[in-house]
């Protein structure tokens, strides 16, 4: 697949998808991406509400506006701000850089950022990195769930809403941010197996689920279905440097708990061989 895919033009007409939606503890919001039956299905995808309601748009910009004051005014931010000075943190930034001056930001399963707070909370965090930091380059969303007013607000923040379903199949070829807090470990696993190769695991920094706490689940639920939708999680966990964030308050648990930052340094083809794929 190619390092970035189209944007989205936001068309007038309804064209809804068949998307599963699924409401979990904690208040997240959790997507199930269906298997696409061929490559060319990808290039299908549009909102699932393509309604233009300026009344709408503006209630939602909003919510955002006030969502970003109120991360960037936190305790939480500022502690994980400190973190990214930390040696660890940017020793693997640099890394990962190398020579390249930044990486693009790509956020999948963002969820639905007018309905749940949650979702508003991951993307305010995303959009203030990218202000932050000026290693940071174009910042790409998608969710098979966003309407064309959340795809319209998002663009107002500078975020490019992508026209194509990569499944989290995106191959960095180049240096790459994931940013996916509380994805399916299918969506990661997706991830992995996409850029498994010594070169383009070196490319990618992920946030997201910590692969720690799925490597101890597998351990005591060997049975558990989460077994065989992590096989490339677990198999990477031998090269993989994490580093945990806190989130200190309630009011960031639901969005960020047991989120890590990942940086992989496989060094040899060896590393990345095991059976039963």
């Amino acid at each position: 697949m190619a390092a970035s895919a189209k944007t989205l033009a936001v068309p007038d007409q309804s064209n809804n998808g068949d998307w599963t939606v699924v409401l979990p503890r904690r208040g997240r919001q959790r997507k199930t991406f269906p298997k696409l039956r061929n490559r060319e299905d990808q290039r299908t995808w549009s909102p699932t509400d393509q309604a233009n309601d300026t009344i709408r748009e503006s209630k939602l910009l909003q919510k955002m506006e006030i969502c970003i004051k109120k991360v960037e005014s936190s305790q939480f931010y500022r502690t994980l701000i400190d973190e990214l000075g930390t040696t660890p943190v940017l020793e693997s930034l640099n890394r990962v850089l190398a020579s390249e001056s930044k990486m693009e930001m790509v956020i999948y399963g963002v969820g639905s950022i007018e309905n749940y707070e949650n979702p508003r909370l991951q993307l305010s965090l995303a959009i203030l990195l990218k202000r932050k930091f000026s290693w940071i380059g174009s910042l790409e969303v998608f969710d098979p769930i966003l309407s064309a007013t959340e795809c319209r607000v998002m663009a107002s923040f500078g975020c490019s809403v992508l026209s194509v379903n990569e499944e989290g199949r995106r191959c960095a070829q180049k240096a790459t941010l994931f940013f996916m807090p509380h994805c399916e470990a299918e969506l990661y696993n997706n991830l992995l197996q996409e850029n498994w190769t010594v070169e383009l695991l070196n490319h990618v920094v992920l946030f997201g689920n910590s692969f720690e706490i799925y490597e101890q689940f597998v351990s005591e639920f060997k049975s558990s279905p989460v077994v065989d939708s992590a096989k490339y999680i677990l198999a990477s966990r031998k090269f993989t440097r994490e580093i945990k964030i806190k989130t200190l308050s309630d009011d960031y648990f639901g969005a960020f708990h047991d989120s890590s930052w990942h940086f992989f340094s496989p060094v040899s083809p060896t590393e990345l061989q095991f059976t039963d794929l």
